[in-house]
């Protein structure tokens, strides 16, 4: 279970409110017009901002006080985070082991996730040498080996066609079984298709999750509006 108790944040004039609880295992869509808090909420939950007031839980244990790499949370960003001066396969790594020179274990496993993603030829290149959605990519693959219970994603298949955005979205379903996923998107379509609740955040406000065919056949008048 991933709880936000009555968590407030505000930093230069913009403020964030969210009371919410996420069940294990759940898929949730966050949707809201931009400038709403939505990746500040990730970053909430991941640890890169820290909140004024309340506490963040996971399975009851409070991990609020904690940096981010000690939370149970891997973050997928919009561009990806890889590092321009190391090659793929050693970004790839980095979700193993947090060095410039990967043992041969993480090296193979590092491999057998860029295989999963479609990139086995492209192991030696650097990060500009890749396309937008092989970078995507590239990064998907490094998540793959955090083993985090939470993954949090900020709209990282942005640079993706439809069709492989949905192949990306499934493969990482199907490699981190049981994660308690929660994606930022401003796709209708996708938020159906990939989510089975949805958290509105607008005005600074994160509210409570609603099922995603609720959310989107009965919608409030902020939703409506939002939608129209």
């Amino acid at each position: 279970m991933l709880t936000l108790e009555d968590v407030t944040f505000t930093r230069d004039g913009f403020s964030l409110t969210a009371d919410l609880s996420l069940a294990p295992g759940s898929r949730t869509a966050i949707i809201g017009p931009s400038g709403g808090g939505k990746s500040t909420l990730l970053s909430l939950i991941a640890g890169f901002e820290m909140p004024d007031a309340g506490r963040i839980l996971h399975d009851g244990t409070d991990i609020t006080p904690l940096p981010p790499s000690d939370r149970p949370v891997a973050m997928l960003f919009q561009d990806g985070n890889l590092f321009p001066h190391l090659d793929v396969l050693t970004n790839v790594a980095l979700g193993i082991e947090p060095v410039a020179r990967p043992s041969s274990a993480a090296q193979k496993r590092a491999r057998e996730a860029l295989e999963r993603v479609g990139l086995t030829e492209h192991t030696a290149k650097k990060p500009g040498a890749l396309s937008g959605g092989q970078q995507s990519r590239a990064a998907l693959a490094r998540l793959l080996l955090t083993a985090r219970p939470v993954v949090l994603l900020d709209e990282p298949f942005a640079a993706l066609g439809p069709s492989l955005r949905r192949q990306m979205f499934d493969l990482l379903v199907e490699l981190l079984p049981g994660a308690t996923i929660l994606m930022v998107t401003h796709d209708p379509d996708e938020a159906r298709r990939s989510a089975g609740q949805v958290i509105f955040v607008d005005g600074g406000r994160a509210e409570a999750p609603v099922d995603v065919n609720r959310f989107f056949d009965a919608p409030s008048a902020a939703v409506s509006a939002y939608l129209a």
